[in-house]
């Protein structure tokens, strides 16, 4: 019976990426941007419906926590759902890689301090790795430990996390549409040279 619940737990477990610091320095990314962060939300174009979150972060360094998320660039390694040196260019990318005929990208951002910046990416590098179905709850889990964030409600939901996000003052907005294939048969299985 043991031997079988092991068997079961490890057939749910997730696989869990963690480049190596070597790589991780070599990928930082530095903005010239003011610090901020930025909620990310995939919605679909039919329903509506939020189905995915992510959250850039740009303190002393550009990340984006992308938890249980599938977009990847061999440039920009990954430790547990944090994905470093985001770029402009995997920036595009990684908003192309979303937005489909499918799905909108909504970004919400606000400008913060450099010091709550990093709290927030501090707090998202020990949230990972993320299972299957939890990415905006550990991302309002993340958002909790921010300072000017405290009371941000925890949820499941990724369109109840952006309307949250939203209520904060300073909060901007922009939306990608594209009408790539919502199979991403378009990507050719490759990502593109950055």
């Amino acid at each position: 019976m043991a031997l079988g619940l092991v068997a079961l737990l490890m057939g749910c477990a997730q696989p869990v990426v963690f480049a190596p610091q070597q790589e991780l320095t070599q990928a930082r990314y530095v903005s010239n941007e003011p610090p901020y962060i930025a909620l990310v939300t995939n919605v679909n174009t039919r329903s509506g419906s939020g189905d995915h979150s992510a959250l850039i972060i740009n303190g002393s360094e550009r990340v984006v926590f992308n938890p249980a998320g599938t977009w990847l660039h061999p440039k920009a390694p990954e430790r547990n759902d944090v994905h470093y040196g985001f770029s402009e260019g995997m920036r595009a990318w990684f908003i192309d890689y979303h937005a489909r005929e499918t799905y909108r990208v909504e970004i919400q951002r606000i400008n913060v301090s450099r010091a709550v910046a990093d709290r927030a990416l501090a707090a998202a590098e020990q949230a990972g790795p993320v299972g299957p179905a939890r990415c905006t709850l550990s991302i309002t889990d993340v958002l909790r430990q921010t300072p000017g964030f405290e009371d941000f409600p925890r949820t499941l939901f990724p369109n109840q996390a952006k309307k949250a996000f939203a209520a904060y003052p300073g909060v901007s907005t922009e939306i990608f549409t594209d009408d790539s294939p919502g199979d991403r048969s378009d990507l050719d299985g490759k990502a593109p040279r950055l």
